[in-house]
């Protein structure tokens, strides 16, 4: 323990006796342990938050798309484009075949609308969604006040709407909205309740949107060309979800009117295909970060080196001293070698706690939730470990070998 203590010390001795070039060398190993730790915290805490987000709609629910819903790298947007609408034919369709026992729900948006209430009005940012009167057993969303859809409102596309907490901070600021009349490209709406709020996720309010009739929706505020309608099942449990998947696969190519050996024109996804789909999203960032920090790194190995040489430079004549008094090759090789390590470690455990605060402090402004994460906190401590081992090895048999009568000589 005695011996730990002396390393430690003489290795905070080297930084002090060149501290410029101990401190851009340390500089060096936070930025790279840094871009490591920060990338790794942000990914943690959006993966955790993102499948939260997920679990919360049950591992019972699968959607059917007319393109996939995250495509990396683009995809193939030309076959996807060329694909037929999900319209309402489609999806009235879909859900008569698949019976009255399963929840099946039809939703579709659009985004960039001005919500007004009397002289005040929202900033053109409001997303419009139109689904039914199942929307509320299938999403995340709950009512706060009033009341959700029926089956008459969708039936007789009653102007009715269900608003968002920054709509109501925008035009309702000291009243209740609950029985007002909002206008939307000057028609008007008579609110019936408002939803429970929810907050951002990865930067984006999930506050800002009016919920509206589906048929409403695709009358008003929807295109032939454009607007395609995401249909949203839910199992009784999660034993027949895989039957209901190949139903679903079946009723959709009937409709469709596909052949048998003709690809299926829509997508069916999970919830844990959409995180699987996700997470390999997300892991692009952790890998940039990765290579990005070892970039660092390395110019930081070549420093260390270059610092221990100027160390086992200066400290010739104590190495002659000790080798005369009978310290072994190997006792001089870890010394120097522990010497080192020391440094990357006091370097990587800085990194460390920017790579934290900075990752924790982003991940809160873009709404998710803060995940301290130990497996990235091992890897960076790990690396820095390594640095050092590799960074100490050279310098470490130069010392130890070391002629001691030379050495004694050495002024």
């Amino acid at each position: 323990m005695e011996r730990l203590l002396d390393t430690i010390r003489q290795a905070f001795d080297s930084i002090r006796s060149q501290k410029l070039r101990a401190f851009f060398t340390l500089l060096s190993i936070v930025i790279g342990v840094f871009a490591i730790m920060f990338a790794g915290s942000l990914v943690t805490s959006i993966d955790t938050t993102v499948q939260g987000q997920i679990d919360a709609l049950g591992e019972n629910t699968f959607f059917i798309f007319r393109i996939p819903n995250i495509m990396l790298g683009g995809g193939d947007w030309h076959k996807y484009a060329r694909r037929p609408l999900i319209n309402q034919k489609v999806y009235n369709s879909f859900r008569d075949k698949m019976g009255s026992n399963v929840l099946v729900t039809g939703m579709a948006k659009s985004a960039g609308y001005v919500v007004k209430h009397n002289i005040l009005a929202t900033d053109p940012d409001v997303t419009l969604v139109g689904t039914d009167e199942n929307y509320f057993l299938t999403s995340n969303y709950d009512v706060q006040d009033g009341r959700a859809l029926t089956k008459t409102d969708i039936e007789y596309k009653k102007d009715v709407a269900i608003i968002g907490n920054d709509v109501i901070v925008k035009i309702f600021p000291r009243e209740n909205p609950i029985g007002k009349t909002i206008k939307i490209n000057n028609r008007p709406y008579t609110v019936i309740g408002t939803l429970k709020p929810k907050g951002a996720l990865l930067g984006q309010s999930q506050d800002n949107l009016v919920i509206l009739p589906l048929s409403q929706f695709l009358t008003y505020f929807a295109s032939d060309w454009w607007s395609d309608i995401t249909i949203i099942v839910r199992a009784p449990d999660k034993i027949s979800l895989s039957y209901l998947i190949d139903e679903a696969v079946g009723s959709m190519r009937i409709i469709r009117n596909l052949e048998p050996w003709e690809e299926n024109d829509f997508e069916i996804e999970t919830n844990q295909s959409l995180a699987d789909q996700f997470g390999s999203l997300t892991g692009f960032l952790s890998y940039f970060g990765f290579f990005s920090g070892l970039i660092a790194l390395l110019a930081a190995g070549v420093g260390i080196t270059n610092i221990m040489l100027i160390t086992v430079k200066e400290r010739t004549r104590e190495i002659g001293i000790r080798k005369a008094v009978g310290a072994k090759k190997r006792w001089i090789v870890s010394h120097f070698i522990f010497e080192t390590i020391t440094l990357t470690m006091i370097g990587g455990s800085v990194g460390i706690f920017f790579g934290i605060l900075a990752g924790g402090l982003l991940g809160i402004l873009a709404g998710t939730s803060f995940v301290l994460s130990i497996k990235w906190i091992i890897i960076s401590l790990s690396i820095s470990l390594v640095l050092g081992l590799i960074s100490g090895v050279f310098p470490a048999y130069r010392a130890a070998s070391l002629d001691p009568v030379e050495a004694l000589r050495y002024e």
